[in-house]
């Protein structure tokens, strides 16, 4: 798809993308790319790291990539000052590592659940902590009058509500979100960097889906109940990421933006729009056929 952005609307800026590598973090990565950025990716499989980076310098991109967990502060670390030494500053940091998987409550393990957490909750402070230097007013690398960087922390939508056999995620994400507003906050304040997420729906040809909604339990479409009735594309939650990095996003700092066709709103149709137009008729010819009570 066409994008709507300018082909230089972060022309000149460095991204780091932790899970660039694949699914959603790669097509950030892509975009960013392709808008004037160079990028630099993060993740723990060398290989899909290195058909990325490939990927991304066919095209022209100034790309690099970092073997690293962000469980562990030191590789956050240690990714962060190599971004910044290969490339000489960084503009925005996307935490998009994540892990996922179905399981019911009582099945969960102490040790499953905890897992979530630190890829998810513990990694984006682990990544936001080391790159802060880096990102703030005056940081090495930036100019002064350029402000301070930007920060996404990719998130969802499942704890607005709750969510079957997600209960590890769930509390991931809100611990996500939790940190996007306080560090928005802080860093706002205190540093000029504007610190926003992002949340997407059920978004196909992603390693999450395949997760989450294997063939062996996926109908031929998306459910009938929502509202879009169709399946986000990693270009939508790409061209989000772009908004919030560049001018346009320039006033937005604490959010989370829902990117899920109203998904998360969504509940079983109880009844068809033509039997709630013919009992309503039925209710209002009732209620006035009632004689009006006297005070």
């Amino acid at each position: 798809m066409e994008s709507p952005f300018k082909s230089d609307v972060v022309k000149g800026k460095v991204a780091l993308i932790t899970g660039g590598g694949s699914g959603i973090g790669f097509e950030i990565a892509s975009q960013f790319g392709k808008h004037g950025a160079s990028i630099a990716i993060m993740g723990r499989r060398k290989q899909v790291l290195d058909d990325a980076v490939s990927s991304l310098r066919s095209l022209g991109i100034p790309a690099i990539g970092f073997e690293g967990d962000v469980r562990k502060q030191e590789d956050a670390k240690r990714v962060v000052e190599s971004t910044y030494q290969h490339f000489g500053k960084i503009d925005i940091l996307v935490n998009a590592a994540a892990g996922n998987f179905l399981v019911a409550a009582e099945d969960l393990s102490p040790n499953g659940f905890r897992t979530v957490l630190d890829i998810d909750a513990v990694g984006t402070f682990n990544m936001c902590h080391s790159a802060l230097k880096y990102l703030k007013k005056g940081a090495p690398g930036r100019d002064l009058s350029s402000g301070g960087g930007s920060i996404i922390n990719i998130s969802a939508t499942l704890h607005y509500t709750a969510c079957w056999y997600q209960i590890h995620v769930s509390a991931a994400k809100a611990a996500i979100d939790a940190t996007t507003r306080n560090l928005a906050l802080e860093w706002g304040t205190d540093y000029d960097i504007r610190v926003n997420g992002i949340a997407p729906g059920p978004i196909g040809d992603t390693p999450g889906m395949s997760k989450l909604g294997p063939e062996e339990i996926e109908t031929t479409t998306p459910r009938e109940d929502m509202p879009l009735y169709k399946y986000g594309e990693k270009w939508d939650i790409a061209m989000a990421a772009l908004y919030l990095s560049c001018v346009s996003g320039k006033y937005v700092n604490g959010q989370t933006m829902v990117v899920d066709g109203g998904c998360w709103l969504s509940k079983p149709r109880h009844l068809p729009k033509e039997a709630v137009k013919q009992f309503s008729r039925v209710v209002e010819k009732r209620s006035r056929a009632k004689p009006t009570s006297k005070l």
